[in-house]
C-alpha cells in the first residue's frame, strides 16, 4: 500500500540551513529536496512578514496570550500592582499628608519590618514607637524622631507611597483592561483559519517572487528553498518538532503533480518482495502498489518452475544458513519462504529429487488423489495448470487496471478499459463455469452475447466520449488487433513455467539414471553413485533456481505490468536521518 504524504515548504537563510538540516536528521522522517534562490530587500521583508504572522497564529492557537505585547504589558502592570498591595497591606490605612506635615515640622518618620524574634519592647524607650502590625512572624512599626534623636538599631524599609485601598482600586482598573484584552484575543482566535490562509498566501507570494528573482541582484545574499515530504501518519510528531524549532514552513497534502517519494506499507510477508518492486521502479503516487500481487505470483511461479519437493527442502536449509552470514541475512527469510513454496508445490507435482512420488507405497491413495494428475483433458497436467494460473494472473491484472483507472480518471473516461475487462474476464469466468457444468449451453450463449454487446459498445463507440464516433470505431479496431495478438502471446508466455519445471525434472531424472547405472550391483559403485547424485542435483538446483528467479520476474514485469497499466516511474522515500 502506498502511504499518504504531506508536502512541507521551507525558506531558510544560508546561515540557518546547516543547523536546520541537522535537526531534520534527528527527526529522521523528512525526505528533502533543496535549491538556492536569490533574496533582496523586498523578498526579505515578505519572508519577515510571513514569519511574524506564523508566530502570531502559533500563540493564538495555543492560547498563550502572554506572547501578545499589549496583553503582556497589562499583565506586568497587574503583577506590579498586586505586589504593591502586598507591600502596603501591613501598614493599614493612613493619610500621607500627615507624615508630610511632620517632616515639614522637623520630625522624621521611619518605617521598619523585622522578624518577631528580633523585635525588642525596649526600643520604645529610645524614641516614640508605634507597632502597626504583628502577625507572629514579622513586626511592622514606625518611629518619629526629631533632629539629633537616636533611632532603633534595625534596618529601615521603604515607606509606602499610598494606602492599600488606593492600590486595590487601581488594580481593579487594570483587571478590567486585562479582561477586555483577553476577550478581544479570544475573538481574534475565531479568525485563525482566515489568518492561516493569509499566511499561506504570503508564503506563496514569497516563493513566487523568489522563483523570479535574479541572482545578479543579490549574488551574496541567498536563501535555501526546501521541499520536504513526510508520511501523514507522522504528521503530529513532525509538526511538533518543527514548531519547537520556530521554523518558517508551509504544509499541505501532497499531490501527484508534486512527485512525492513513495513509501510502501506492507505486512512482513509482502515486505520481503519489495526488492522486486524496486528492481522495476516504485509506483506513481496515484498508482497502486504491485508488491502484494508480486508476493503471491512470484512465489507461485518460482515454486512451479522448481517443481521439486526435495529442492524446496534444500532451499529452506540454505535460507536458515544464510541467516548466519551478515551480508545475506536480509534475504534469508525470502529464501526460506521460496523454499516452503517449492516444497508445497513440489508435493502437488509429486516430485522429490526428480523421483515420482506417486510410485511410493508409503503415501496413502487419498493423499495421492490431491496431486496434479499426469493428464487433464488429454493434456499434460502441469502444462494445463501453468496455462490456467497464467490466465488468472492476466485477468487479475486487467481487473487491477480497471479499478485504478476508474479511481483516477472516472468511469466515463475508462469505458474502453471496462469493455476489455468485461469481455475477457467475464468471458473467462463464464467459460470456466460452463466447463464445470454449472450452467447449460443455452444460458452460456445468452451471457456470452450480452458480454459481447456491452464490451463492443464500450470498445468501439464509447472509448472517448469527446471524440468523433467514426474515429472511436477506428481506434477500437486498432486496439482490438493489438489486444488479440498481444493477449495470445501473453498467455503462451506462461508455458515457460511448465517448460522450466519439465526441463529441471528431466535433467534430474537423467542424473538419477546415471547414478543407478554407476551403482551397478553394489560394491564400490556407491562412491560414483553418491558423487553423481550430489554434483548432478547441485548443478540442476542451481540452474533451476536461476531460471525460476528470472522467468517469474519476466511474467510479473512484462505480462502483469503491461496488462495492469503499471509504469513504475516513482522514486523511493529516502528520509534524511542519522
Amino acid at each position: 500500500m502506498i502511504e499518504k504524504m504531506n508536502k512541507y515548504s521551507f525558506i531558510l537563510l544560508k546561515d540557518d540551513t546547516q543547523s536546520f538540516l541537522e535537526k531534520l536528521q534527528g527527526i529522521g522522517l523528512m525526505d528533502i529536496k533543496r535549491s538556492s534562490k536569490a533574496v533582496d530587500e523586498k523578498s526579505s521583508e515578505m519572508i519577515r512578514e510571513a514569519e511574524e504572522l506564523r508566530t502570531y497564529i502559533g500563540w493564538l492557537k495555543s492560547g498563550d496570550f502572554t506572547k501578545d505585547p499589549a496583553y503582556a504589558d497589562i499583565l506586568a502592570r497587574h503583577a506590579a500592582k498586586s505586589a504593591e498591595i502586598a507591600a502596603r497591606e501591613p501598614w493599614g490605612e493612613f493619610d500621607r499628608t500627615v507624615i508630610d506635615r511632620l517632616e515639614a515640622a522637623g520630625y522624621k518618620t521611619r518605617f521598619y519590618c523585622v522578624p518577631s524574634k528580633k523585635f525588642e519592647e525596649g526600643w520604645s524607650s529610645i524614641c516614640p514607637l508605634q507597632v502597626v502590625r504583628n502577625d507572629g512572624r514579622n513586626v511592622w512599626f514606625v518611629t518619629v524622631t526629631g533632629e539629633g534623636d537616636a533611632s532603633v538599631p534595625a534596618a529601615e524599609c521603604d515607606s509606602p507611597s499610598g494606602s492599600a485601598e488606593q492600590s486595590r482600586k487601581e488594580l481593579a482598573g487594570i483587571q478590567m483592561e486585562l479582561d477586555a484584552r483577553e476577550s478581544e484575543l479570544k475573538e481574534i482566535q475565531k479568525s485563525v483559519p482566515q489568518l492561516e490562509r493569509e499566511y499561506r498566501q504570503k508564503l506563496s507570494l514569497a516563493e513566487l517572487y523568489l522563483a523570479g528573482a535574479t541572482r545578479e541582484s543579490a549574488a551574496a545574499d541567498t536563501v535555501d528553498v526546501m521541499t520536504g515530504f513526510a508520511p501523514v501518519e507522522n504528521e503530529a510528531e513532525i509538526d511538533r518538532e518543527l514548531d519547537a524549532m520556530g521554523t518558517f514552513y508551509l504544509k499541505e497534502a501532497a499531490r501527484t503533480t508534486d512527485k512525492p517519494p513513495i513509501k510502501l506499507r506492507n505486512n512482513s510477508f509482502v515486505k520481503m518482495f519489495e526488492l522486486f518492486t524496486d528492481m522495476y521502479g516504485r509506483p506513481e503516487y496515484d498508482g497502486f502498489d504491485p508488491t502484494p500481487y508480486i508476493s503471491i505470483f512470484f512465489l507461485l511461479f518460482f515454486a512451479m518452475c522448481m517443481g521439486d519437493c526435495g529442492y524446496g527442502l534444500v532451499l529452506i536449509a540454505a535460507g536458515f544458513l544464510l541467516k548466519k552470514v551478515k551480508s545475506f541475512a536480509d534475504i534469508s527469510p525470502l529464501v526460506v519462504t521460496l523454499g516452503i513454496g517449492t516444497t508445497v508445490i513440489g508435493f502437488f507435482f509429486h516430485t522429490f529429487f526428480s523421483v515420482d512420488m506417486t510410485s511410493w507405497s508409503i503415501i496413502p491413495d487419498g493423499v495421492k488423489s490431491l496431486m496434479v494428475p499426469a493428464k487433464i483433458a488429454g493434456y499434460d497436467g502441469t502444462m494445463v495448470v501453468a496455462i490456467a494460473v497464467g490466465i488468472i494472473h492476466l485477468c487479475l491484472a486487467m481487473i487491477v487496471k480497471t479499478v485504478y483507472a476508474t479511481r483516477n480518471k472516472g468511469i466515463l473516461n475508462s469505458l474502453s478499459i471496462w469493455g476489455w475487462t468485461v469481455l475477457i474476464v467475464g468471458g473467462t469466468v463464464t467459460g470456466a463455469v460452463a466447463l464445470a457444468g454449472v450452467i447449460d449451453s443455452g444460458i452460456t450463449k445468452i451471457i456470452v452475447v450480452a458480454l459481447g454487446i456491452a464490451s463492443a459498445a464500450c470498445i468501439f463507440l464509447l472509448n472517448d466520449l469527446k471524440r468523433n464516433p467514426l474515429i472511436n470505431i477506428g481506434a477500437g479496431l486498432w486496439e482490438t488487433y493489438n489486444t488479440a495478438t498481444g493477449l495470445l502471446g501473453d498467455v503462451l508466455s506462461y508455458l515457460r513455467i511448465y517448460a522450466l519445471g519439465l526441463a529441471g525434472c528431466m535433467l534430474g531424472f537423467a542424473f538419477n539414471d546415471l547414478a543407478r547405472m554407476a551403482l551397478g550391483d553394489g560394491g564400490f559403485g556407491w562412491i560414483p553413485f553418491v558423487l553423481i547424485v550430489l554434483i548432478g542435483h547441485t548443478l540442476n538446483l542451481a540452474m533451476a533456481a536461476l531460471g525460476a528467479f528470472v522467468h517469474p520476474l519476466r511474467l510479473n514485469f512484462l505480462e502483469f505490468f503491461k496488462n495492469s497499466g503499471y509504469e513504475g516511474t516513482g522514486h523511493r522515500y529516502n528520509p534524511l536521518k542519522k
